[in-house]
């Protein structure tokens, strides 16, 4: 394949064999034809029902929306088409350009992540890992550090393994990919955000298993990884109302009044929607706003009351659908860090997806995880968006002799 270009605006000259011409071929034309678009309509579906039901969850409740019933609604839409914004400047810069920026990127997640531990930080239901910023508005940054060590591990891991001279990282590129890493995971501790760092875990092992990275790194860090949990445990550095938490998932029907009461409320939620549920806008639970926090953490149980085992199930096999083409993209990456960037947000998405699905049914401990498109929040929708700009950067940037 031969091109000539003067600049990204101008046109890109492409020679077409079936033809054997020189076809002229745009730069936003080849862009677009290149894109996974069952990705890109996958996570557009999830956002619009994910706006339907955040307007459910708030309309009614007066005492969040400042009196107007579209409030969320119309700043989940703002959320969404920013997302989509910054998705496509990922796309235009690249993840081959970012990969060149990401230790400044890297040192910014960092910053604000400590800026939180300040007096800037803000603290939401029992969790100081927001950052207050002029306007009225908050940002998360443990939301961004979950880009930040992806793109970071795969810059070391994959580094020498793309230059040729090794088949896959050393002993010691591991070390320096899991350093760099620890870093954001443990302010993030600090604050404490137990949700993020589980999703953070999530995401270095599968940076790791991508790699091509020694068994015996996986294996070590499972293990420390378990043995770090009975540490803070036994050492009490759980704040009273984590531990209250994992009290209620280890006893269901404790204090259901009490900690046990978002699950308790989920479950009857989720439960009373049968199979088709009750109608958009008329769930009994959600009208009746028994359950807290549902257009966040809870946004599924909208999902199940309103639309049923079809409406909740059908959200589940969209998100199966961003997996599956995000496998399909990590298989196909001609270079080994293109695959590594896309393994940490498939096992971001999958992780988080699942603990959030997970603790409304009660099958996993209630963390305060949002889920990927649908629950309502600024920063978690653009970090999302931005992965998925990552994810059509890598396909986008294959060689076309590689695209399908």
């Amino acid at each position: 394949m031969t091109t000539s270009h003067t600049s990204r605006a101008f046109s890109i000259r492409r020679y077409t064999p079936e033809l054997g011409t020189w076809g002229k071929l745009t730069a936003r034309d080849s862009v677009l034809r290149k894109l996974d678009w069952i990705l890109l309509l996958s996570c557009l579906v999830l956002s619009l029902v994910g706006s339907l039901l955040v307007f459910s969850a708030t309309r009614n409740r007066t005492e969040l929306n400042h009196g107007d019933e579209y409030y969320y609604f119309l700043h989940h839409l703002l959320n969404v088409g920013i997302g989509l914004a910054l998705a496509g400047g990922t796309i235009w810069l690249g993840h081959r350009t970012l990969r060149g920026a990401v230790p400044v990127l890297y040192a910014l997640s960092v910053v604000l992540a400590l800026l939180v531990l300040t007096p800037l930080g803000a603290t939401i239901n029992g969790s100081r890992s927001w950052l207050a910023i002029p306007g009225g508005f908050s940002l998360q940054p443990a939301e961004f550090a979950k880009i930040t060590i992806t793109l970071g591990m795969a810059m070391l891991l994959a580094s020498r393994v793309d230059a040729g001279d090794r088949p896959h990282p050393d002993h010691r590129t591991v070390v320096q990919a899991l350093a760099l890493a620890a870093v954001p995971v443990v302010v993030i501790m600090l604050m404490p955000d137990l949700g993020s760092v589980m999703v953070l875990g999530a995401v270095i092992l599968g940076v790791l298993l991508a790699s091509g990275a020694s068994n015996r790194w996986i294996l070590g860090l499972v293990g420390t990884g378990v043995v770090g949990c009975v540490a803070v445990w036994q050492l009490g550095l759980l704040d009273d109302y984590q531990i209250a938490r994992f009290a209620a998932f280890a006893n269901p029907s404790l204090d259901p009044a009490g900690v046990g009461y978002n699950t308790n409320q989920a479950r009857i939620a989720i439960g009373g929607g049968g199979l088709t549920g009750s109608g958009l806008f008329h769930g009994s639970q959600t009208t009746g706003q028994f359950v807290p926090e549902q257009q966040t953490d809870f946004i599924f149980t909208v999902a199940g009351e309103e639309l049923g085992f079809l409406g909740a199930g059908l959200i589940i096999v969209l998100l199966g659908v961003v997996l599956w083409r995000a496998c399909r993209i990590a298989r196909e990456s001609t270079e080994l860090y293109g695959t590594v960037v896309a393994a940490g947000i498939i096992a971001w998405f999958a992780f988080q997806s699942f603990e959030n699905i997970g603790m409304t049914l009660g099958i996993m401990p209630v963390t305060g995880l949002p889920l990927p498109f649908v629950s309502y929040g600024g920063t978690s929708m653009f970090a999302v968006w931005i992965a998925i700009g990552l994810l059509q950067s890598i396909r986008v940037q294959r060689p076309l002799s590689a695209s399908r």
